[in-house]
């Protein structure tokens, strides 16, 4: 057995079953190893942002790490901002990046790179391998590190020489620590924090699934405090039967209407918010003056027993929730197309147990209200900002949910950044329905100029943001990748499209002509 076997077999036997790889040279021990090991499903990406939002989407479904196969430095580059949003998303990823065999990479060719230096702006846990009989070893180090909660990047990098020589066989997975709970001093603080007036529970993470949200509600009902999603929501869980959230608005007037007259937040699962960016002349904090906040579980903790443990110290867990959403379809929209047209069309026609990755930028930020008493289904949204995110996690979420619709939803600058998405989507037809709306331009960048002061672009400027001469023709892409696709120039062909989209099993991509 040699270095890059004992790798694979450590990775299955510590849970890790599904691979997004776009591989190389330096790697092709590991992709011979995965012909002689059964267990490990390989997806190829024809780009590495795709495998590593392929890794984030696939952990946000599952609460299990898949590994990534990227060939050195350059390929570990080009995964970056997925990976980055990943980080920011809590979810756990196993790297591994070849590299040239330790003997050689002195000779400084043309592929060599600082792969730990890469690597370590997004990643939580670094190695390489120094031999092939450690290998195994530090591949069940980097499961464990991707486990610790929330979940972490875990990025093993693989020398060629340590793949090829011989090694004694796989490794055992430590477990991954718990996450701390919180103590009760901190629990009998929370308590008191949210009886007062003017109280808001600010929760994240875990705390948006079912459960979390029905103990949010428990304590809402007994203490009369508010609740309110983050900005950023790696998950969730929405529809018939759930408590509903709102997330905190990304424009920093609309944020700052959200939490006005919160005297008491008290944070679970979430950081204390802030402006997405800096403006000049308006504020980075968005709590209201004089807020008190304290934090009863941080992003690293267990949100849903710090939720049951607050819940006991209030005795509310035995309360009845009021407000869980109740069923409720809007009605087919007709007409041009308008944002909340856009938010019926959706919410008419999506399927119990859809996942919806939402990287819709402005078109979606007023989605959420037409679908809230829709079938019960999950939300994605991109925690870490950098645009490409949509279309590889709805792979992941695809891979890990074979039997449930997963509908993405994409601006269209954001769609050309990882538009080889289509083509793994198709080679795996994985269920995606995949809505583009073709504002032909970065539209979310017009009310930025605004905001920062440059409220009167002039042509060179505008020109930086538009998105013709040529106009993407988004239906041809799809088809040149195996993707069946239709256009929508009105509220009623989009129903349409969709309603279509949503009977059939496979990729389908609908141009959203705006």
């Amino acid at each position: 057995m040699n270095g890059a076997e004992s790798l694979v077999r450590t990775l299955v036997k510590g849970g890790v079953e599904v691979c997004f790889a776009n591989p190389g040279t330096s790697e092709m021990h590991f992709v011979g190893a995965l012909d002689r090991v059964e267990g490990m499903r390989c997806v190829l990406g024809l780009f590495e942002g795709v495998c590593s939002g392929a890794a984030d989407g696939y952990y946000r479904m599952t609460d299990k790490p898949a590994s990534t196969l990227l060939h050195l430095g350059p390929g570990l580059a080009n995964a970056a901002a997925n990976l980055h949003n990943a980080k920011k998303a809590g979810s756990g990823v196993v790297n591994i990046v070849g590299e040239h065999a330790l003997y050689h990479i002195k000779y400084d060719t043309p592929l060599t790179a600082d792969i730990e230096g890469i690597a370590r702006p997004f990643s939580h846990w670094v190695k390489t391998s120094p031999t092939s009989k450690t290998v195994a070893g530090d591949g069940a180090l980097a499961i464990q590190a991707a486990r610790v909660a929330p979940g972490q990047i875990a990025t093993l990098i693989l020398p060629a020489d340590t793949a090829w020589g011989e090694a004694d066989g796989p490794a055992e997975t430590p477990a991954a620590p718990a996450p701390d709970k919180p103590t009760s001093d901190t629990v009998v603080a929370a308590a008191k924090a949210l009886k007062m007036p003017g109280a808001m529970l600010f929760i994240g993470g875990r705390a948006l699934r079912a459960k979390g949200l029905e103990l949010a509600g428990k304590i809402a009902a007994k203490t009369g405090c508010k609740v309110q999603g983050a900005g950023g929501t790696a998950r969730i869980e929405r529809g018939v039967g759930r408590v509903p959230v709102l997330r905190l608005h990304f424009v920093i007037e609309n944020a700052q209407a959200q939490l006005k007259g919160t005297k008491q937040m008290v944070l679970c699962g979430a950081k204390a918010p802030f402006a997405f960016f800096a403006y000049p002349g308006k504020p980075s904090v968005l709590t209201p003056d004089g807020c008190e906040t304290m934090t009863l579980c941080p992003v690293e903790g267990d949100p849903i027993a710090s939720l049951e443990a607050l819940a006991a110290e209030l005795g509310a867990l035995n309360e009845r929730v009021t407000g869980v959403a109740q069923p409720h379809r809007p009605d087919r929209p007709t007409g041009k197309f308008t944002l909340d047209g856009l938010g019926q069309a959706l919410g008419a026609t999506m399927p119990e147990g859809a996942i919806v990755v939402d990287e819709s930028v402005t078109t979606g930020r007023g989605f959420f209200p037409f679908s809230a008493g829709a079938p019960p289904h999950d939300w994605l949204n991109n925690m870490g900002g950098s645009i490409g995110f949509g279309g590889p996690v709805a792979v992941g979420a695809a891979v890990a949910c074979p039997d449930r619709k997963v509908i993405c939803m994409i601006g269209d600058g954001s769609a050309m950044y990882t538009i080889q998405s289509l083509w793994t989507m198709a080679r795996e037809n994985l269920d995606v329905c995949v809505m583009i709306f073709s504002n032909r331009s970065y539209n979310i960048l017009y009310s930025q100029l605004a905001d920062v002061g440059a409220a009167n672009p002039g042509p060179r400027a505008i020109d930086m943001l538009t998105l013709d001469r040529p106009t993407l023709q988004f239906t041809d892409l799809a088809k040149g990748m195996g993707v069946a696709a239709g256009k929508a120039t009105n509220l009623e062909e989009l129903t349409k499209q969709l309603t279509y989209a949503m009977s059939q099993k496979g990729p389908y991509l609908i141009d959203v002509i705006m």
